[in-house]
């Protein structure tokens, strides 16, 4: 019993919710909803109601409803045939204008009135011939010249011309362009060209206005240019002759500083070799010395090592004799030490020898050094005692030297061969005239050299002998 009432409620619960479902589907179904570019127009037994941005319920059989679109139109406004202008002319205008319905719920009723039955095309090709008609009798009014200057004033007239003819369909204006105004007398291409001449000559007389006040301009920066440039070669005329004078004045100390350092420097570079070569001759000693010391360092060395080899002897003759007998022993071992001694003798003679021989060297080599300082001090007293008188004897000592250089080029010749003319002057009485002649010139050219005639030079000689007879008195006293 109770299976039975559990299985009626499941059963009645399950009719319910479908039919509730099938309720919700066909109030879907009935439910139509107007979106914000469009508008609903439901029409029935209710009357004409518009519904906008909100749905509504479109009861089946005894109401109906269909959409209008508010998006707004955008269409050409172009007449085939010519519009005539105020003063006649010609003209082809093309514009583009964008309409739309109207928000409030009066137009669209107007709208719907008038459009709903209608396909786009056949609504702007009404909303056109409206404007063009309307565009018609606004060229009428104007000129060319205010079609083409002034656009805007065409498209606020057009504006306000179309809106009460729009507003009976429920349409409004939101713009009125006009893309191109021309006429196919080139009324317009010739209108701009005194406008075009006027512009131009104003532009040529500007143009040769600014090349009058650039050539003025140019010429009054040309001679102030020309001032400053004159003014300039003068000061650098000016500074390069204090630069040339202070250059001069630094060379010149320069060469004076040179000059000074010079100086110096031949001076210390003297001292420096002076200081040299005895420096030198010290150390040339001290090598000498080293090298004895080497060597005898070397031969005390011989000495140990002969030293080691004799006990080494000794050990091992001990080593190798010890049977034998004790006066072998002996023996030996006399022999072993007379040996020694001989050999460190020997040694210390050589080293004795080798010792005086580097000492002698030293002492040669020191008085050696010694005399060489005392012949440059001699011959440099000799120099500063060496007088004019000196000098002639050396110029009349190289007389026969000068003579035999004038007459060796005839000790080159093999072969004479001797052509007489006649004259007391032919033959090898030319010859020895020559070399006469050539003699003759020695005592001249010893004049020109000494600046003195010859008696005074034989004079100086005769005075020189005396002075050297003098001293030799001296001596034998």
């Amino acid at each position: 019993m109770f299976g039975g009432i559990a299985l009626e409620i499941w059963v009645g619960t399950g009719l319910a919710v479908m039919v509730l479902l099938l309720l919700m589907s066909t109030m879907a179904r009935l439910y139509r909803k107007a979106g914000p570019h469009e508008a609903l127009v439901v029409y029935g037994v209710r009357g004409t109601r518009v519904v906008k941005g909100h749905g509504t319920i479109i009861m089946p059989m005894i109401e109906n409803c269909r959409e209008l679109s508010l998006e707004l139109m955008s269409f050409d406004v172009a007449p085939q045939q010519d519009l005539y202008t105020k003063q006649g002319v010609a003209v082809t205008v093309e514009a583009v204008a964008q309409i739309k319905v109207k928000s409030d719920l009066e137009s669209i009723l107007t709208a719907s009135e008038q459009f709903l039955t209608k396909t786009p095309d056949q609504r702007e090709g009404l909303i056109r011939l409206v404007m063009e008609g309307h565009l018609r009798g606004i060229i009428g009014q104007l000129t060319v010249e205010e079609i083409v200057k002034q656009p805007e004033m065409v498209s606020d007239r057009m504006r306000s011309t179309c809106a009460d003819d729009m507003n009976k369909m429920g349409l409004e204006v939101i713009s009125f362009t006009i893309k191109e105004v021309r006429d196919k007398n080139e009324y317009i291409t010739n209108m701009g060209r005194p406008d075009v001449a006027r512009i131009k000559r104003d532009a040529d007389v500007a143009m040769a206005e600014a090349d009058r006040d650039t050539a003025i301009r140019r010429a009054l920066a040309q001679r102030e240019a020309a001032v400053a440039k004159a003014q300039a070669d003068q000061d650098r005329v000016a500074a390069e002759t204090a630069s040339l004078a202070k250059q001069a004045e630094a060379q010149r100390d320069l060469e004076i500083k040179k000059a000074q350092y010079l100086e110096v420097t031949k001076k210390q570079q003297a001292q420096a070799d002076k200081a040299y070569d005895i420096q030198a001759n010290i150390m040339q000693q001290q090598v000498i010395a080293e090298q004895v010391k080497v060597e005898q360092v070397e031969k005390e060395q011989q000495v140990k090592v002969q030293e080691a080899e004799i006990q080494r002897r000794e050990r091992e003759l001990i080593a190798t004799v010890l049977k034998q007998a004790e006066i072998e022993r002996q023996r030996i071992e006399t022999l072993a030490a007379a040996e020694r001694q001989r050999l460190m003798a020997e040694a210390e003679g050589r080293a004795s020898s080798i010792r005086a021989q580097g000492e002698a060297e030293a002492e040669i080599i020191f008085k050696k050094g010694e005399a060489e300082a005392k012949a440059m001090n001699v011959k440099a007293e000799a120099y500063q005692e060496y007088n004019q008188a000196a000098v002639i004897d050396k110029l009349f000592a190289s007389m026969p030297e000068v003579v035999k250089a004038l007459a060796s080029p005839l000790a080159n010749v093999d072969k004479i061969t001797v052509v007489s003319t006649g004259g007391d002057a032919a033959g090898l009485n030319k010859i020895t005239g020559d070399l006469a002649k050539m003699a003759a010139q020695v005592p001249a050219l010893f004049e020109t050299l000494s600046g003195m005639p010859m008696s005074e030079l034989l004079g100086k000689v005769r005075q020189l002998g005396d002075k050297a007879a003098r001293p030799e008195a001296g001596n034998g006293k």
